[in-house]
């Protein structure tokens, strides 16, 4: 079974990448192009990993980040900031709202693949 991947990005370049990369390497992609469509999606879909962009409208990364981990039902599930805030204090910043990760824009299309699933949790035994 794929594993599915909850991407969260408003920009449409940013979507189309990082969708056809995951989908080339046999992951099911969900696209939400802002956070409250991202939370809704997470609830109803239970991904196996988000991509959180913190940059986005109506709702930033950080806010959808500690939201999302209010969802019982996901709270296991990493998230991870996929962003182009690389001030100091941008990844702690990050960490502190929820994310499990931090990868850096713009993305290196020949390293995001294996950057990504060092953060995807393999099924727990038994489960």
């Amino acid at each position: 079974m794929k594993k599915k991947i909850l991407l969260i990005e408003d920009n449409e370049q940013n979507i189309y990448l990082l969708t056809f990369l995951l989908e080339k390497n046999g992951y099911e992609v969900i696209q939400a192009m802002n956070g409250i469509d991202g939370i809704a999606y997470a609830k109803e879909n239970t991904p196996d990993l988000i991509l959180l962009d913190i940059q986005l409208p109506i709702m930033d990364g950080y806010s959808v980040a500690r939201e999302l981990r209010k969802i019982e039902s996901i709270a296991n599930v990493q998230i991870i900031a996929v962003t182009s805030y690389a001030m100091p204090g941008d990844r702690e910043q990050a960490l502190a709202a929820g994310c499990s990760g931090y990868i850096e824009k713009p993305i290196d299309p020949t390293l995001f693949i294996s950057q990504m699933e060092k953060f995807l949790v393999s099924d727990p035994p038994g489960g």
